[in-house]
């Protein structure tokens, strides 16, 4: 990754869906992408004999935090057959891969989630009144670990 003045725009994304199939292997263009990062619990621990009074803080588990996909609705079932596959059983985890672009949509930076799974879906919001906001669907991924990559 090249350092710079000015923050990288978050607006510049692509999700690559581990092999969901299809062109670039991309279930829909997503518009949100929230939630990414991970948390490490720390154990405390003090040895009877250590010379000063307080605990030591030694590393434990480790976690990575759901992370939600949001995209307007355009017909492409597979992320809900994935939902649905994994509800009655058969637990396909996939490795989900976002890549953060500049403004010239060359790759800056990557997330990759390990063994990721659908944990949630909703569906969108429907409302006959009108008002002409995008029908928008919401999947929220759980997964076992987050890389980051700078490319």
């Amino acid at each position: 990754m090249t350092t710079r003045e000015n923050p990288y725009g978050a607006f510049n994304f692509m999700v690559k869906l581990g092999d969901m199939g299809g062109y670039d292997q991309i279930a829909g263009g997503f518009s949100e992408v929230s939630g990414l990062g991970m948390e490490v619990d720390y154990v405390e621990y003090r040895n009877g004999n250590d010379k000063e009074n307080h605990v030591r803080k030694l590393p434990g588990l480790s976690r990575a935090f759901d992370v939600t996909l949001r995209r307007g609705v355009i017909g492409d079932l597979r992320l809900f057959e994935w939902l649905r596959a994994t509800s009655q059983g058969d637990a396909a985890a996939q490795t989900v891969t976002i890549t953060m672009l500049n403004e010239r949509r060359e790759s800056v930076v990557s997330f990759v989630l390990r063994n990721a799974q659908p944990k949630k879906w909703m569906g969108p919001t429907l409302n006959a009144k009108g008002g002409g906001e995008v029908a928008m669907e919401e999947l929220v991924l759980t997964c076992e670990g987050v890389e980051m990559h700078s490319l």
